[in-house]
């Protein structure tokens, strides 16, 4: 892989970016579908899985980092664990067709999955500003315009600035690009921030059939 490209360049299947985490209730995700709140949550010790039929994003930036995570087990709530992420963000971001779920074993209840949808009709669309998400896995195909891969973290020069406190080398590898599309996207990931983050037509729902996850 070149360290630099210039212009348009298309990967399938690259591990980049992708969209906010799950919702944890109905209210949070009217406000904000109303835009009356800003987004800032993640999902302790459970990944989420979210699809998109297309991501467009301006202002990118990705670079390795750390997460701490509480164990998932129960009765041992208060253990942390250290994942490597790959934190992507964006200036702005516009999806369509998402889906986010998330699986949870719930003691003397067993498995209920939480299901989310937003951004169905091709006019009006997810978007968020100033979005982080920190992702374990992404599969899609991928362009972007006039991408730099290999700058240091503290000197890219794309994407929102780097959170205070997160836990990323200043001098470590980085990518970033004027704009990126990405398509049939499949993703799992552990958290997500945004600035503000709108949910046109949003449904949610709950259940036990584990249909009802994303993919």
């Amino acid at each position: 892989m070149e360290s630099q490209v210039r212009g348009g360049t298309r990967w399938k299947r690259f591990a980049v970016v992708m969209v906010p985490s799950v919702l944890a209730t109905a209210a949070v995700g009217v406000s904000l579908a109303q835009g009356a709140l800003a987004a800032s949550f993640s999902v302790s010790g459970q990944q989420f899985k979210v699809t998109a039929s297309h991501l467009h994003g301006d202002g990118f930036a990705q670079y390795g980092g750390i997460d701490e995570v509480y164990a998932s087990v129960a009765g041992d709530e208060k253990k942390k664990k250290k994942v490597p992420v790959a934190i992507s963000s964006f200036e702005t971001a516009r999806i369509n067709e998402m889906c986010q779920s998330v699986k949870t074993d719930i003691p003397l209840v067993g498995t209920v999955y939480l299901r989310l949808e937003a951004g169905n009709d091709a006019k009006k669309p997810v978007r968020a500003k100033n979005l982080f998400i920190d992702v374990a896995q992404l599969d899609a195909d991928a362009k972007f315009k006039n991408i730099d891969i290999g700058v240091a973290v503290r000197d890219k020069s794309r994407g929102p600035a780097v959170k205070e406190g997160e836990s990323v080398l200043p001098g470590g590898f980085a990518q970033q690009a004027e704009s990126a599309d990405l398509y049939d996207v499949k993703q799992t990931a552990w958290a997500t921030t945004a600035g503000t983050f709108t949910l046109n037509g949003l449904s949610m729902r709950l259940g036990t059939d584990s249909k009802m996850e994303c993919y």
